[in-house]
């Protein structure tokens, strides 16, 4: 016989077809399976989420979170994944790396992390002289896992005076924790909630010259410093190197988050005491403003409406309750239920909102499209297997009218419960 190898189009295509009930069966005779955990080389358990689960009569996948179908011994292996994580301790570093991140709504955001994962990386760069990661908190927050976000120090500054919009007085304390451990270097989120202006602050009371707008670092032995950065100028229409400076104000997305490992987290106190008089501004507070009248671009929680949403006057009551910014899909607004301006998607306004809930929205890509940059995304829906639900952090099947009344009473209630409190 002859020793050509012949392609078998079926074959080919049931391994690519995910849902066909032979799909592992032709992926073990390709050589192409893979098993469902393994574990990685920093000790973390890694899963393969295409191998989990079993074909059901229907040709469907199903997955068993019961663990009566895989063994009740690997149903808690998610909660236990945490905790598997390797524990990392730095007691004499070599340096530090200060960052100092927004922490808006009082936690980590995405761009946080992707800073801190930033410096986790020019601290472990060398790993026989490795540094640490400090991070600066200012005000009361709510975060619980500085830990798992690569923070192996940790500055928390919660006086009144660095609450709220306090440039001049957080200013005096990171030039405090400069004079007092000399860091390497000092990366700030640039964005428009606070640390774009006190990077560029930082950066004069130091005088040095900052790399504003860095998307990327990379490794260059040729450079003083050991690293290059790639930052956007004159209008992000083209990219300037530079060698990394010690202050250095970075966009989302500059570095990968710390997920394989968990830090110390220690609590540092400053040396001496920050002086009692620390500002000339005076923060008095945030002014009240209709939630209708924000732009879809700028709003930070959105209720957004579709197709299947029948009750609009409950939908407009929710969205005044909870405080939310309204937005539509296109079919929404083609039906003449809301205004063009409330549309989302690629056709309509990109939203990078922290909280997105679609309600009775199926998900066309042009809607998936303009929310990819949302934090959290909520889905309402009676079709358990559409896209939106798919792309949900969290999903809620079932009718949109009773679930949007039932949130409402739960809003009422909580917030009845808190002005008796008072």
């Amino acid at each position: 016989m002859s020793d050509i190898r012949r392609r078998d189009p079926r074959q080919e295509w049931i391994a690519r077809n995910r849902l066909h009930p032979q799909h592992l069966e032709v992926l073990a005779e390709l050589g192409q399976g893979a098993a469902s955990e393994w574990m990685g080389p920093n000790g973390v358990l890694r899963r393969n989420p295409h191998a989990v689960g079993f074909i059901g009569p229907n040709g469907l996948r199903r997955i068993d979170r019961s663990g009566a179908q895989q063994g009740v011994a690997n149903a808690g292996t998610s909660a236990s994944a945490a905790v598997q994580k390797p524990w990392v301790e730095i007691d004499d570093p070599a340096f530090s790396v200060m960052v100092v991140p927004d922490m808006a709504g009082g936690r980590l955001s995405g761009h946080d992390r992707d800073l801190l994962g930033l410096a986790r990386r020019l601290a472990d760069a060398d790993p026989d002289a490795r540094g640490v990661v400090v991070a600066i908190i200012f005000g009361p927050h709510k975060e619980a896992n500085f830990g798992e976000a690569g923070i192996d120090r940790l500055l928390c500054l919660d006086s009144p005076e660095m609450a709220g919009y306090s440039p001049e007085a957080r200013l005096v304390a990171l030039a405090q924790a400069e004079q007092s451990w000399s860091p390497r270097h000092w990366l700030l989120p640039d964005s428009s909630l606070g640390g774009g202006e006190l990077g560029r602050r930082l950066a004069a009371r130091l005088g040095e010259r900052p790399a504003t707008g860095v998307w990327q670092v990379e490794a260059d032995a040729e450079v003083s410093s050991g690293w290059r950065c790639i930052a956007r100028g004159a209008a992000e229409s083209l990219d300037i190197q530079r060698p990394l400076p010690r202050v250095a104000l970075a966009l989302a997305e500059c570095a990968e988050p710390v997920s394989d490992t968990r830090h110390a987290a220690a609590e540092l106190t400053l040396p001496q005491p920050l002086p009692s008089t620390l500002s000339r501004i005076e923060d008095l507070g945030q002014v009240a403003v209709d939630p209708s009248g924000v732009a879809l671009s700028e709003a930070e929680f959105i209720l957004s409406a579709g197709n299947g949403v029948k009750d609009w006057e409950g939908y407009h009551h929710a969205a005044e309750v909870l405080g939310a910014t309204e937005g539509a899909s296109r079919v929404a607004v083609d039906d003449g239920f809301m205004a063009r301006d409330r549309q989302v998607g690629a056709t309509g306004t990109w939203v990078s909102a922290r909280v997105y809930v679609a309600v009775g929205i199926s998900g066309a890509i042009q809607h998936l499209q303009g929310i990819q940059t949302c934090e959290k995304v909520v889905a309402i829906n009676m079709d358990p297997g559409c896209d939106m639900i798919k792309r949900a952090d969290l999903a809620v099947i079932g009718d949109s009218a009773r679930i949007l009344e039932a949130l409402v009473s739960l809003v009422k209630q909580a917030r009845e419960e808190k002005r008796n409190a008072a």
